[in-house]
C-alpha cells in the first residue's frame, strides 16, 4: 500500500487514509482518547531542545497574528514525532481542542485520524486537510495546514501548523505558512552562522596570546585586536585609528602581506625580530589568504605570536651546551696538566725548605692552589667541595697582590689599595683568591698602555664590599651584557671563562656582583661577600 500511496496526489492520499480507518472499524463520530503523550519532564526536555526554534517561530507568528486580528486562527508546533510542543492563537480554539484532549505534550498520530500533521510528517512535505477531509467528525469544522521545518542537514525537525474554521479556509494560507517556515529556517541558519562567526572572533580577535589583524582583498585593515596593537607598538592604542588603512604601512609585517596580496599564497611560521626597543622582541607570523565561494580572495588574516621567551630559552640552552663542552674539555686538560704539576711539586719538596730556595712557602702554597684549580679546571670539571671558614679579605687580597705585582709593574700599572672598613667573611680562601686574581688580570689587560687600578674595601649592608676600578679602555654595552658567558671574549688569546668562573664563585658564596663600564673611561667591578 505504501508504494501505491506514494504515487497518489493529495486528494487520493486523504481518501485512502479515511478508507483505511473505516476498514479498521473506527467510528468517525467518536473522537478517541489520546493516550500517547510526554511526561512533564520529557516535555520540558523537548521544549529546552527546541527553544531557539520556538523563539524564532513565536516572533514570526506574532507578526502574522497581528495582521489578521479578528480572524480565529490557532498556530501549533510539533517535534519530528508529532508531539505537540506549543499552541498560540485564539483562546476559543485552544479551549475547543483541549476538550478533545489535544494539549501540550500529546502526540498527533493514527489515533487522531486523517490530519495535516500526521500526513506532513509521513510525506515530509506541506499538507492541508479541510473540513470533511478529517476522518473524525469533531474536526469537520476545521481547516488545518501543516509544513515541516528542517535542520541544516535537511532532516525534518518538526512541523508548524495553522488551524482555522472551515469557513475561513483559503488556498493562500498554505503558501503563507510555507513562506513563514522558510523565514524561520533562514533566521535559524543566520543565527547559527553568526554564532559560528562570534566563536571565530573569540578564538582569533579576543585571544590574548596572539595578535590578529584582518584585511580586505586590497590589504586595507578591517579589524584587529589589542594584542596586535601592543606587539607592533602602534601609537594611540585605539584600533579604530587604523581601520581602513593599508596593512603595508606596518613595516614589520608588510613584506609578508605584500607577498600574499601578489601571489595569494600563505606565509607560515615566519620569524620576525623587532629591534625598536631597548631589548629585542621576537614574533612568529602567519599570513593566510581567505577565499570566497567563487575562489576569489576576500580576506587576509595575519596572526602574531610572541616567541621572545622561547628565543631566550634557546639561548640559555646554547650556553648550557657550551658549559657541557667546557666541562668535557676541562677534564681532558686537567689530566694533561696534573702530571707535570705533580712532578714540579715533588722536586721542590725534595729540595726542602732548607735548600735556600727563596719564597719556598709561598711557592708551595701556590702549587697547592694550582693543584686545586687544575683538579676542577676552573670549576668547569667535576666540582670540588667548598670549604668555608672565617677569613679577612685584606689578607687574601695582599697574597694575590704579591703574586701579580711583577706583571703589573711590567705593564706600567699602579695598584693602590684602600681599606675603609674590614669585617671577617665566611669563604673558601682559594676560590676567593681565584676571583681576585681573575679580576686583577682583566684590569691589567684593559690597560695596554699603562694606568692605575684602585681597590677599595668597605663594609655595608651586611656585606664586605670590594671595589676594583681601572681607568682602562672600558667595554661597550653589548659586550657588558654578555660578560660571563662561556667562550664569549674580546681577547685574542682568551676563552671567555674567567668572568664566568668569578660569577659562579660569587654565587656559591651567596654574594653579589655588579660590573659597570664605559668605553674610554674604564671599568668598575664591585662585589659583596656576606659578613661572618
Amino acid at each position: 500500500m505504501d508504494k501505491e500511496i506514494d504515487q497518489m496526489d493529495d486528494r487520493q492520499i486523504i481518501a485512502a487514509f479515511n478508507a483505511h480507518y473505516r476498514q479498521r472499524g473506527l467510528d468517525p463520530a467518536k473522537f478517541p482518547v489520546l493516550s500517547k503523550r510526554y511526561t512533564t519532564e520529557e516535555l520540558e526536555e523537548r521544549l529546552s531542545f527546541y527553544k531557539e526554534y520556538i523563539d524564532i517561530i513565536l516572533f514570526f507568528v506574532n507578526k502574522f497574528l497581528s495582521t489578521i486580528q479578528g480572524t480565529p486562527i490557532l498556530v501549533t508546533v510539533t517535534d519530528q514525532w508529532g508531539y505537540l510542543l506549543e499552541c498560540y492563537g485564539e483562546p476559543m480554539f485552544l479551549e475547543a481542542i483541549a476538550e478533545l484532549g489535544i494539549t501540550k505534550g500529546v502526540r498527533y498520530n493514527e489515533e487522531t485520524g486523517t490530519g495535516s500533521v500526521p500526513l506532513c510528517l509521513r510525506f515530509k512535505r506541506p499538507f492541508q486537510t479541510l473540513g470533511e477531509d478529517h476522518f473524525f467528525e469533531a474536526l469537520h469544522g476545521m481547516a488545518c495546514y501543516s509544513a515541516p521545518f528542517h535542520r541544516e542537514d535537511g532532516a525534518v525537525l518538526g512541523t508548524l501548523s495553522l488551524m482555522t474554521g472551515v469557513d475561513s479556509a483559503h488556498p493562500h494560507l498554505l503558501t503563507l505558512l510555507c513562506t513563514m517556515v522558510d523565514s524561520v529556517e533562514r533566521e535559524m541558519l543566520l543565527r547559527r552562522n553568526n554564532a559560528h562567526l562570534h566563536t571565530l572572533n573569540q578564538v582569533l580577535l579576543e585571544a590574548n596570546y596572539q595578535g590578529v589583524v584582518v584585511t580586505d582583498a586590497a590589504g586595507r585593515i578591517i579589524d584587529m585586536n589589542d594584542q596586535y596593537l601592543r606587539m607592533l607598538r602602534l601609537d594611540g592604542g585605539d584600533k579604530h585609528l587604523y581601520l581602513g588603512t593599508p596593512v603595508l604601512e606596518h613595516r614589520l609585517v608588510s613584506p609578508y602581506f605584500e607577498r600574499v596580496l601578489a601571489r595569494q599564497e600563505e606565509c607560515i611560521g615566519v620569524e620576525l625580530q623587532d629591534t625598536r626597543m631597548d631589548s629585542d622582541s621576537y614574533y612568529m607570523l602567519d599570513v593566510l589568504p581567505v577565499f570566497d565561494m567563487g575562489g576569489c580572495l576576500c580576506r587576509i588574516i595575519g596572526t602574531l605570536r610572541d616567541i621572545t621567551e622561547m628565543k631566550r630559552t634557546e639561548e640559555v640552552l646554547r650556553n648550557t651546551e657550551k658549559l657541557v663542552f667546557a666541562g668535557q674539555l676541562a677534564v681532558g686538560i686537567a689530566h694533561e696538566i696534573r702530571n707535570p704539576l705533580t712532578t714540579v711539586k715533588g722536586l721542590i719538596q725534595l729540595a726542602g725548605p732548607t735548600s735556600g730556595l727563596r719564597h719556598y712557602d709561598l711557592i708551595m702554597s701556590e702549587l697547592d692552589r694550582m693543584n686545586l684549580i687544575v683538579g676542577e679546571f676552573l670549576i668547569l670539571g667535576k666540582p670540588q667541595e667548598i670549604r668555608f671558614r672565617e677569613d679577612w679579605c685584606m689578607t687574601i687580597l695582599q697574597e694575590v697582590l704579591s703574586l701579580i705585582e711583577i706583571e703589573a709593574a711590567k705593564n706600567n700599572v699602579r695598584i693602590r689599595c684602600t681599606c675603609i672598613r674590614e669585617e671577617k667573611i665566611s669563604c673558601d680562601r682559594n676560590q676567593i683568591k681565584q676571583v681576585f686574581l681573575n679580576i686583577l688580570k682583566n684590569a691589567i689587560q684593559a690597560l695596554p698602555g699603562g694606568g692605575r687600578i684602585d681597590i677599595v674595601l668597605e663594609a655595608d649592608g651586611g656585606y664586605q664590599r670590594i671595589r676594583f676600578m681601572d681607568n682602562g679602555i672600558g667595554m661597550p654595552e653589548e659586550v657588558l651584557e654578555r660578560i660571563g658567558e662561556p667562550f664569549h671574549t674580546t681577547k685574542l688569546e682568551g676563552y671567555g671563562l674567567g668572568m664566568m668562573i668569578v660569577k659562579k664563585i660569587i654565587a656559591s658564596h651567596r654574594g653579589i656582583l655588579n660590573i659597570t663600564s664605559e668605553p674610554g673611561k674604564g671599568t668598575t667591578v664591585e662585589m659583596g661577600l656576606p659578613i661572618g
